[in-house]
């Protein structure tokens, strides 16, 4: 049995355009439960979706089960307005606006809130971030909010300062975290965060052309010895593949993901991530929440 603990159900590994075009204006039932349909043929039993924009999150939730599949759903990412995640989020501006954000994910049935508190890694360009950084201060205001209203935090975070930002901010998961140094990897191990490394968005890119393989390779083996820098220090660690991602299918991108992490993890891959899914599925489990969301 595999868990993949990241993922986009919305999205086809191919072109997220025309994929994210396919379930607008609602969600496409069809292609959904084909994809849960394959998930459930080839044992992978518990998925962690990242969310979206278009209700494909929402709507698997609910039918998930009869594929005998543990769904975990944010229903959409939530990112600051200007920033990365403008393609599959939705935007605040203030506080406010942010609350508000996070009772609908409550009155949607969501599990869990998912956070863009970076851009992503540039592929060409070793150690530079798009976007920016959220402030520490405001992502630690971030997350104390979903956290009061019974919400576990997965964080899309990228660069050295922005994950232990996040890390000390309390999230519960980091996702990516491409570009970490010693510092911000023992804060990690540290911690009580999961960390979810996504080599397979890097790696499958070998050899496609869509950026130098030399500056992939850079990253990749960064991220390798990142991993086990952590896992030493006695972090924990999870699969989670960015199913859905430019060249990362569903399905075949989750086996790929467990062959890069054991690449890096050698004979202790399986207890690790044995640990990590048992964390990741007690932790992004939508609590009871007796008290009202408050504006």
């Amino acid at each position: 049995m595999f868990a993949d603990c990241h993922i986009h159900m919305v999205l086809d590994g191919a072109n997220f355009r025309e994929a994210i075009a396919r379930h607008s204006p609602s969600p496409r039932e069809d292609i959904l439960r084909s994809q849960l349909e394959s998930y459930r043929d080839n044992g992978i039993t518990y998925l962690r979706d990242g969310g979206d924009n278009c209700g494909a999150a929402e709507l698997v939730r609910h039918f998930a089960p009869e594929y005998g599949i543990d769904y975990a759903s944010p229903v959409f990412p939530i990112y600051r307005e200007g920033n990365y995640g403008s393609f599959i989020g939705r935007a605040f501006s203030s506080i406010t606006e942010y609350r508000k954000l996070v009772a609908e994910v409550g009155d949607r049935g969501g599990d869990f809130i998912k956070l863009m508190l970076s851009g992503i890694m540039d592929f060409d360009h070793y150690g530079e971030i798009t976007g920016f950084a959220l402030d520490p201060r405001e992502m630690r205001e971030l997350v104390d909010i979903a956290h009061s209203e019974g919400f576990a935090v997965m964080a899309h975070v990228n660069g050295c300062r922005a994950l232990q930002d996040a890390v000390e901010a309390g999230v519960d998961s980091i996702e990516h975290g491409y570009f970490s140094d010693a510092e911000s990897q023992a804060c990690l191990a540290q911690s009580d965060t999961v960390w979810v490394p996504t080599f397979a968005p890097i790696c499958n890119l070998f050899g496609s052309e869509k950026s130098p393989d030399e500056s992939l390779r850079r990253i990749a083996d960064g991220q390798s010895q990142a991993v086990r820098n952590v896992v030493a220090l006695g972090g924990t660690v999870a699969l989670g593949s960015d199913a859905g991602a430019y060249f990362v299918h569903h399905v075949q991108g989750t086996f790929d993901e467990y062959a890069l992490i054991k690449a890096a993890l050698g004979e202790q891959t399986d207890a690790v991530l044995s640990h990590g899914e048992l964390v990741i599925r007690e932790r992004f489990r939508k609590s009871d929440r007796s008290t009202a969301f408050t504006e």
